[in-house]
């Protein structure tokens, strides 16, 4: 869907105006974008402890942040360039203190001090920005407020249509100096043909070559799948710390 801006539709995901009137539209429902936190957990408890102050955005009218609160997660902020939303998701949360909400575009959130956050969590946001106008400028404000909003060692996790050779041109810039392990997930409901199981483990972290794309041999097993990149901003030290266990489904 978003593998890169060809493949984008008519409507301007980057403008305030089409998310407000989208929301009023949708007169107080919920919608997750792309996977729900059921499918999303293994990656999230293994690589955002229960205790970091987290970062959702683009949060819309999702479930996600609920779902992490229910999982043990104590402080989430959430923002969206949608004042209609967020007034929306404050009132359903009102009672609710682990769940804050900000109208905020992210391309600005100047209102945040740096290193602010230890997650950034992004569940088609900036596959939002990269179908707006003026995409690789917008890509870049983004990614430069992510980076100065994360703590040391802090991580940014994008889950996205985008394959690497969408993506990689944006987030494997020397002024992040991300490390970077990526992953492929299938939608929820996905079956391949004849009802047979899939034949990889999508909690396999997918090797990524030189050029930043895919390898040779990697089979799509689901061609409307979504990329997870998990970002984590280098330490004063420049050493990664992103653990090397096996990552499994069964997080507690």
């Amino acid at each position: 869907m978003f593998g890169d801006v060809s493949s984008c539709n008519t409507y301007n995901y980057g403008d305030a105006l089409y998310w407000d009137s989208r929301y009023i539209q949708e007169a107080g429902g919920a919608f997750d974008w792309y996977q729900r936190y059921s499918s999303l957990r293994p990656f999230v408890r293994h690589y955002v402890p229960t205790s970091s102050r987290v970062l959702m955005v683009g949060c819309g009218n999702a479930l996600m942040s609920e779902e992490m609160v229910k999982d043990g997660y104590e402080d989430i902020m959430n923002i969206d360039i949608s004042s209609v939303a967020i007034e929306m998701m404050r009132r359903k949360y009102e009672f609710v203190p682990q769940l804050k909400y900000m109208q905020m575009d992210v391309r600005d959130m100047s209102f945040f001090p740096d290193e602010s956050f230890d997650s950034v969590v992004d569940k088609g946001t900036l596959d939002s920005l990269m179908c707006g106008t003026d995409a690789p400028l917008s890509a870049t404000q983004m990614l430069g407020e992510v980076i100065r909003l994360l703590k040391p060692g802090g991580i940014y996790m994008l889950i996205t249509y985008g394959d690497p050779t969408a993506r990689m041109p944006h987030l494997n810039r020397p002024a992040y100096g991300w490390n970077i392990l990526l992953y492929n997930l299938p939608r929820p409901d996905f079956k391949r043909p004849g009802g047979a199981s899939l034949t990889k483990s999508y909690l396999e972290p997918i090797p990524i070559t030189e050029k930043g794309t895919l390898p040779a041999d990697f089979v799509l097993e689901d061609p409307d799948s979504h990329f997870i990149y998990v970002c984590k901003k280098m330490d004063d030290t420049g050493l990664s710390n992103i653990p090397t266990y096996p990552l499994t489904s069964e997080i507690l």
